[in-house]
């Protein structure tokens, strides 16, 4: 690991002047995917700016029946707000499931979202890419699941994105040029080395979740262990119920693409009653959404299969609790 310069600035404006006046700086908060990386050199930096202590990025609070969450607050703090569990309980469901305890506890809502992708390729050591070539991630000039691709295929892995998403979260976002409102949807790429659309020096300062009154929404992953392990699939859902048929569907999913993206075309679906025919239509959008490539230990097929079946189970188990 090469020598850092570490700044501590006393605002976001300052931080993101310091940004620009360095070359090489990155922004770090709990540092639990940005210091492994940078250890493995698979990232680089010269400088360091910790954004840890910033007032304005901390801090959970109910806004005109929006919740706002500073991107600064920790994953443990936002599975123990009230607020967060009562407006909003997907995400402490979807926070309480990333990696372990010690992570959550340093591990931040603005670092989780915006985590770097990940495949057996690209997180290795220094030592092991080597030994086969590097990739084009870093380094290389070829995608190692994908020889032929012109593009890279790493995957995104974060646990929040995909319960944010269905949420109907939207990002508040400083810069150089400037602050801005976006969905979350629109930070995203379907890009391995780019699936951030950031321009350099952008500062990720809060995220804004709109009431969810009438919304059913749960989430569910799978990966090797219980613990730690990153998504090799994952699927949120969010819906709601209107008598025996659905009203309204959103479902997203991480772990298997580029991106973390909402499923297209459920509209399709709403109206109807979850039969047989119903499900089969829905195992045919969410394979269609996803293209899991030979990124992990496991199979692409196999996390192609678990989407389904999950999307399928939180379905049926979110419908049946609605009409309690």
């Amino acid at each position: 690991m090469q020598d850092l310069a570490i700044l501590k600035p006393e605002s976001v404006a300052q931080a993101i002047a310091l940004h620009g006046a360095g070359e090489g700086a990155r922004y770090l908060a709990g540092g639990t995917d940005l210091v492994p990386n940078l250890r493995r050199n698979i990232q680089k930096a010269k400088t360091l700016i910790d954004v840890s202590g910033l007032a304005e990025l901390h801090g959970i609070g109910v806004e005109s029946q929006s919740l706002r969450i500073g991107a600064g607050v920790t994953l443990e703090d936002l599975c123990a707000s009230e607020a967060v569990r009562r407006q909003a309980p997907l995400l402490a469901q979807a926070a309480s499931q990333v990696a372990g305890p010690t992570h959550r506890a340093a591990g931040t809502v603005g670092g989780n979202l915006m985590q770097d992708t990940r495949c057996y390729f690209y997180n290795q050591s220094d030592f092991w890419r080597t030994a086969n070539e590097y990739c084009m991630k870093c380094e290389g000039d070829t995608c190692r699941v994908a020889p032929k691709s012109d593009r890279c295929y790493a995957c995104y892995s974060g646990d929040l994105a995909p319960a944010l998403l269905v949420l109907g979260a939207e990002v508040d976002i400083s810069g150089p040029t400037g602050n801005r409102r976006e969905p979350l949807a629109a930070l995203f790429a379907d890009d391995g080395m780019r699936h951030l659309k950031l321009a350099p020096g952008d500062l990720l300062v809060s995220v804004d979740v709109p009431s969810q009154a009438g919304w059913s929404a749960g989430y569910e992953k799978v990966r090797m262990r219980g613990a730690i392990d990153f998504p090799l699939a994952g699927i949120a859902v969010a819906l709601k119920r209107d008598g025996g048929r659905i009203a309204a569907l959103r479902i997203a999913c991480t772990g298997v693409n580029s991106y973390p993206g909402l499923v297209p075309g459920l509209d399709a679906l709403c109206g109807k009653a979850p039969d047989d025919a119903f499900f089969a239509a829905l195992d045919k959008a969410v394979r269609k959404e996803i293209q899991p490539m030979e990124s992990t230990l496991t199979a692409a097929g196999y996390r192609r299969r678990v989407a389904g079946g999950l999307a399928r189970r939180l379905v049926e188990r979110l419908f049946e609790a609605a009409g309690a």
